[in-house]
């Protein structure tokens, strides 16, 4: 790699960590020609889905565009600069996981406003009000009903640690799942066997 100060073609690594999540490689470099040291951010290149717009269009993602409108939404509430790249990163897991070609833009909508549930009430409000048009007062009351009957995240998450721990510690056989539940009688019944 060329040194940003002299322009010289050798350098060499002294040190590299995990940058991002696990999604980059930083990488400290020094010039062997003038002694300076940089850092270097390496990352796979993936190759995202087009999007394809309602009207049937297609653009290419844009990285940019659905951090700006994750970030118009939340503005002016108390998240992160991390929580909102974690959650950028995380919609883009989950188009590449896909496996498309092509991904449907109402998809990716979704997939924000799932994001955004987890994040800020209000932010999602903000966000679905504009992606689902809504067209008067009770479209919005409609949404806040839902929104609060929906469990929360972490809800969510410990519903998902519960089955994990079911499974894990082999409280649930497979057979368990087509046998039918044991009973008093069909216990006693087993023991005159």
């Amino acid at each position: 790699m060329h040194c940003p100060f002299c322009d010289a073609e050798d350098t060499k690594v002294i040190d590299s960590r995990l940058a991002n999540g696990g999604f980059e490689v930083r990488r400290r470099r020094e010039c062997l020609t003038c002694s300076e040291r940089f850092t270097t951010f390496e990352s796979a290149e993936l190759v995202m889905p087009k999007l394809v717009k309602n009207d049937g269009r297609r653009e290419p993602f844009n990285e940019d565009k659905l951090r700006s409108g994750i970030v118009r939404a939340l503005e002016k509430r108390p998240v992160s600069s991390e929580d909102v790249e974690s959650a950028v990163e995380r919609i883009k897991k989950r188009l590449r996981s896909t496996g498309d070609r092509e991904v449907g833009a109402q998809d990716l909508g979704h997939w924000v406003m799932d994001e955004l549930r987890d994040l800020d009430h209000v932010a999602y409000v903000r966000f679905a009000s504009v992606y689902r048009s809504f067209e008067d007062v009770n479209a919005f009351r409609e949404e806040i009903e839902r929104l609060e009957k929906a469990p929360t995240a972490e809800q969510r998450r410990n519903q998902m640690n519960l089955l994990d721990d079911t499974f894990q510690e082999g409280a649930l056989q497979k057979d368990s799942l087509t046998q039918p539940p044991l009973t008093r009688d069909s216990l006693s019944h087993k023991k005159d066997k």
